[in-house]
């Protein structure tokens, strides 16, 4: 074998070596798209995840300040209301602080006739501890809470219709 060829056989051998290594252009794009698909998937997932964690945090504020309302009228020994703007999307129990939903939230009131109101409505807590009752639903494109209001006890309870639906 002549010096010549074994230095084209070595040559040969190294570029193979490297050729083995690398990725080629489909391989990379490949891995690109891929990439893309899955980061695009997290995002949808994330964000449905905060979207639903908003109105969980919602509903929880506003069944707390139902409860506060409550209990102010019990210790005073006084009724107390807890009044829902419609319109504003806003509520005020005994703190007489208004509060606002976050955008995107629309707010609806299922209580006693003479509690409402044009756009307002009212949650009326008596010193014994009972209610006029009512149910507040907070709802945010897919997503819907209930907040109960039991007129006998005046107990507040939460409830989730998409954990009902699964």
């Amino acid at each position: 074998m002549r010096a010549r060829d074994v230095f084209a056989v070595r040559r040969r051998s190294v570029f193979s070596q490297y050729r083995q290594q690398g990725f080629t252009l489909l391989e990379m794009l490949a891995v690109i798209i891929l990439i893309g698909v899955a980061a695009a998937a997290v995002s949808v997932s994330v964000a449905h995840s905060l979207a639903s964690a908003r109105i969980n945090a919602a509903a929880s504020e506003l069944a707390g300040a139902l409860r506060t309302t409550r209990t102010q009228a019990i210790v005073h020994g006084q009724p107390r209301y807890f009044q829902v703007n419609l319109r504003d999307g806003t509520y005020r129990g005994a703190d007489q602080r208004d509060m606002r939903l976050p955008k995107g939230m629309d707010l609806e009131v299922t209580s006693a006739k003479k509690d409402q109101s044009g756009d307002v409505a009212r949650i009326n807590f008596y010193p014994d501890g009972s209610s006029t009752g009512g149910r507040i639903t907070i709802r945010s494109g897919q997503r819907e809470w209930h907040v109960n209001v039991s007129w006998l006890t005046g107990a507040i309870s939460l409830f989730d219709t998409a954990a009902a639906h699964s």
